[in-house]
């Protein structure tokens, strides 16, 4: 692939690339910079014999919740970008004020969707055939993304529904305790799934992260006094 004029926009901003899903990020706020970004992205598409689809780009300027969002506009040869309030990447859904609430309920959506079609299905199917569906439908939603939203206050209506699933493949009634449910089934409950998720990223990942100094020596003494 042709790279004429991509070194240029990696010094003024960062891209970040899967499939045919491409997203540049901006550090500050400046819209003759915004503006410089999407002419040397067009002109990239360009030499690449591409053509920009303006009608699906969009911006999104990220801030917190007590600062309001400064009037912008980014264009191209009369082609307008919308600046939209949202926006999906990889499925994961991040708002302008990176709050986790509008993920939160597309899952808790689908998982509804879920807990129907095991409660359809709970007269016909063995518990072995219903944890089957539980693991290939809803601890996929459960998981995907998890370390992203786990921590949200949000997630809790995200377990609400992970614990009806739980009671519906038990046969249990809507108030009994899924403590010792989810562990006769094996499963994790949400709190749990989100630790082991981001304890099984570190440990991929291990060379991103600084091992405290403190933490450091103290493994070398003990590794000493072997």
């Amino acid at each position: 692939m042709h790279l004429v004029g991509f070194r240029t926009l990696q010094q003024i901003s960062s891209s970040t690339l899967f499939a045919d899903d491409t997203n540049i990020i901006c550090m500050r706020h400046d819209s003759i910079l915004f503006n410089e970004i999407i002419v040397k992205i067009n002109k990239w598409f360009q030499l690449n014999l591409l053509k920009l689809n303006f009608n699906k780009t969009k911006f999104i300027q990220f801030s917190t919740k007590n600062k309001l969002g400064i009037s912008t506009y980014i264009g191209h040869e009369h082609n307008h970008i919308e600046n939209s309030q949202s926006t999906s990447f990889l499925s994961l859904i991040l708002d302008k004020t990176l709050s986790k609430q509008l993920h939160i309920d597309k899952i808790c959506a689908k998982l509804k969707s879920a807990c129907y079609i095991l409660r359809t299905l709970n007269p016909i199917l063995t518990l072995r055939n219903l944890k089957m569906i539980y693991f290939s439908y809803i601890h996929s939603i459960i998981t995907y993304g998890i370390i992203f939203w786990g921590n949200s206050t949000a997630s809790n209506e995200v377990f609400k529904l992970q614990k009806g699933a739980i009671r519906i493949i038990t046969n249990s009634q809507s108030r009994t305790s899924c403590h010792s449910l989810f562990k006769e089934l094996k499963i994790l409950p949400l709190q749990s799934q989100y630790i082991l998720s981001l304890a099984v990223y570190v440990a991929k990942n291990i060379d991103d992260f600084t091992i405290n100094s403190d933490i450091d020596s103290i493994n070398t003494r003990y590794k000493s006094n072997l």
